[in-house]
């Protein structure tokens, strides 16, 4: 299935992706560091770091790496957790000791997974606070590096059925 991306809201970038799974597995694909080490990342890139303390208020730090010796961290805070429905959070960029990068905006997400007859589609919303932070997300790459990630979820989702 496609990756669908909708920017007509200044400040937002809505992403809809459809999966042949119930709304319980993509919802475990979201919410276990077990999970998320296999598929979090764009093509070319692993997640040598994932610490996950999913709850309200926890954090999920993560460090990925991509060719080149690059490497991206996040921080991400848990605001609402709804199982398997929806899940609410903050995502900043991070340097490796997990500090919050000021100088990159951060994402206010909203996941949201809906099943019909074993099909699952899952939204999201990623806001930000400007339309200028929004397109330096965009201008960065962000639709290319969604679309690669979702990808290999697919591709996970399929080998672990």
């Amino acid at each position: 299935m496609k990756t669908e991306f909708d920017k007509s809201s200044e400040r937002e970038i809505h992403i809809t992706r459809g999966y042949n799974a119930s709304r319980e597995r993509l919802w475990e694909m979201y919410t276990q560091a077990e999970h998320l080490k296999h598929w979090w990342g764009p093509e070319g890139w692993t997640l040598p770091v994932c610490e996950l303390d999913f709850r309200v208020d926890g954090v999920w730090f993560y460090c990925m790496a991509g060719p080149d010796d690059v490497t991206s961290c996040g921080k991400a805070t848990y605001l609402q957790i709804d199982a398997p429905r929806r899940l609410v959070y903050t995502d900043e960029f991070a340097d490796a000791e997990g500090n919050v990068m000021d100088d990159f905006p951060a994402a206010h997400i909203t996941v949201d997974f809906s099943e019909d007859n074993g099909q699952t589609t899952v939204r999201s919303i990623v806001r930000y606070d400007t339309k200028e932070q929004r397109d330096q997300i965009v201008d960065m790459g962000a639709e290319a590096g969604i679309d690669q990630t979702l990808n290999r979820l697919q591709a996970y989702l399929e080998s672990t059925a």
